[in-house]
């Protein structure tokens, strides 16, 4: 199917300087990219230090258990899948292996791994390394995932093995040393794509044991994380050398197999508040940051600096969560969608060129229905439907994160401000409950609990209509409580068609039945940005934050 383009857009003194096409569509279920395109040649010892500012702290380096964006940030630059994102064309491309073939009507994939690879700890990267991750992914526990929730595996192959009967993931074999055999119980479109994601990084299994990765006993921003999630080791471009209280510190690996680029030192020092990053940057202190937002927007551009901008690969929502009683009437959860007025969200707090959002998968992603049903903003509507629904006053406890910036959400504070003002014009009882994102904001909205209402957003790492439905509404969870057999039926038939038509009108639908029941008001599809230094010639940005600071280029 033909793709969607996507733009990576720097801006410099209010001009557009370049426009790079990216394209954001689900490639071809099973590619043979060819085995014969040669090795990196290995560059000079990388001597540059880049400092880079972010939005908060990483909750934990093990990508298995930590999905927050600034853990992933981080661990991309560690460890490496066996997959790569190809930057021009969005597709699967190679990267710890060189090509594969797919095999049993789609259930079975056989990938053939780069040889001469090591694992910064020195012990070999093989067959036997990449079956040892897949098991321990597999064999993850139901009160390991209690304690972690930012696994991906469930949320992408359904099950683990204590219900070895739900799970897409069947075995893993080790064929030789260089070749891997991994066997699905289904067909599922977006294997390749799916394997993309930081979460299915292969890391050194000599690490795994020394580091007791599947037990959490130590903490770090409210989320457990073991010793191993401390101290990630993988085959990636960089080691961990240091992380304190404010900073992340990482050096060049000097055994990685690819081109090392120019930098050998990156310190990631997180500042909570967006004006302390940008001043950060306008004092020299720091080379760039991400997540800006409107109110540093015009300073930047007057000061000239490079601001560049992703292409919507997120969406920002309001979460409702059905296990509170009140919630569970379909009238009230409509009449808290008509209260909300997204169009001044949009222009108040978002990025100019921010697409209000009537539904979960973004329109650049095959699947997304351009008929998705949408009330609209009606105040008066909304105070019908809530007397209507019985609404008798009841306090519902309103989640929104402090002291932290994301892709999706760049001002939570004032974001939240706005929504509770509109909810109350209507009738609605908020009660706001405000946590510091780390004090483990996330883990409390994604957890059965008391809020009735959160605010958070979903940045996708791969381009499938999968990626955004199937981890927030493929099962019931405690963050909205939803629960739709026929939803999740169809989300889970989806994954297993071939890419084309019936695939297409079966998310149409999907989107559609979810936007109709309201599990959740989509609010946003933001434009995120970057903003770098004039000491930055380039700077890899990615929809899917496929960033590798090795392809940072800097001024000589």
């Amino acid at each position: 199917m033909p793709s969607s383009p996507s733009r990576r857009t720097v801006i410099t003194t209010g001009a557009v300087l370049l426009a790079l096409s990216v394209t954001s569509c689900t490639g071809v279920p099973a590619p043979s990219p060819s085995s014969t395109s040669p090795a990196p040649t290995a560059s000079a010892e990388p001597t540059a230090t880049f400092n880079f500012g972010t939005a908060v702290q990483p909750l934990g380096l093990d990508p298995a258990l930590s999905s927050d964006v600034e853990s992933q940030r981080i661990t991309r630059q560690i460890l490496e899948g066996l997959v790569g994102v190809d930057q021009t064309t969005g597709k699967p491309t190679p990267l710890l292996a060189t090509e594969w073939s797919e095999s049993n009507e789609g259930r079975s994939y056989t990938f053939k791994l780069r040889s001469g690879v090591t694992f910064s700890d020195g012990t070999p990267f093989n067959a036997d390394a990449v079956c040892t991750n897949f098991n321990r992914w597999f064999a993850f526990s139901e009160d390991l995932r209690r304690q972690a929730p930012g696994s991906s595996f469930k949320g992408v192959f359904k099950a683990h093995s204590d219900e070895p009967q739900l799970s897409i993931f069947k075995s893993c074999t080790a064929l030789s040393q260089d070749t891997v055999q991994i066997d699905l119980t289904q067909r599922f479109t977006a294997f390749l794509q799916a394997l993309t994601l930081p979460a299915f990084a292969i890391a050194s299994p000599a690490a795994l044991a020394a580091g007791n990765a599947d037990v959490l006993n130590q903490n770090r921003g409210g989320q457990a994380v073991s010793a191993f999630g401390m101290n990630p080791v993988g085959t990636g471009p960089f080691n961990l050398k240091s992380w304190d209280e404010g900073s992340v510190t990482l050096t060049s690996n000097a055994t990685y197999w690819g081109d090392r680029g120019q930098i050998g030192t990156i310190n990631f020092v997180a500042y909570n508040h967006p004006q302390a990053r940008l001043q950060a940057l306008l004092d020299g202190k720091i080379d760039g940051y991400d997540a800006v937002t409107v109110g540093n927007f015009d300073q930047l551009v007057k000061r000239g600096k490079q601001i560049v901008q992703r292409d919507p690969f997120s969406v920002m929502y309001l979460g409702l969560n059905q296990e509170i009683p009140v919630l569970q009437n379909q009238k009230i959860r409509q009449a808290i969608e008509m209260a909300i007025d997204k169009e001044t969200l949009i222009r108040r707090f978002f990025i100019d060129n921010t697409a209000e959002a009537t539904q979960f998968v973004p329109p650049k992603i095959s699947g997304f229905n351009n008929d998705a049903p949408a009330l609209g903003h009606d105040p008066a509507k909304a105070r019908e439907y809530l007397k209507e629904g019985g609404y008798a006053g009841e306090a519902l406890r309103f989640y929104y994160p402090m002291n932290v910036t994301r892709p999706y959400l760049p001002t939570p504070e004032k974001v939240y401000a706005e929504i509770s003002r509109q909810l109350t014009a209507v009738g609605l009882n908020i009660q706001p409950v405000p946590i510091d994102w780390s004090d483990g904001y996330l883990q409390r909205v994604q957890s059965p609990g008391d809020h009735a209402l959160h605010l958070l957003g979903w940045n996708g790492s791969y381009s499938d209509a999968d990626n955004f439905v199937g981890p927030l509404f493929g099962e019931k969870n405690g963050e909205f409580g939803y629960q739709d057999p026929q939803v999740f039926s169809k989300i889970n038939r989806a994954r297993g068609l071939p890419e084309g038509e019936e695939r297409d009108e079966q998310y149409h639908t999907i989107n559609a039945q979810i936007a109709a029941s309201v599990p959740a008001v989509p609010i946003a599809f933001p434009i995120s940005a970057l903003a770098l230094s004039d000491r930055v010639l380039s700077y890899p940005a990615s929809p899917v934050l496929n960033e590798v600071f090795t392809k940072v280029q800097l001024k000589p």
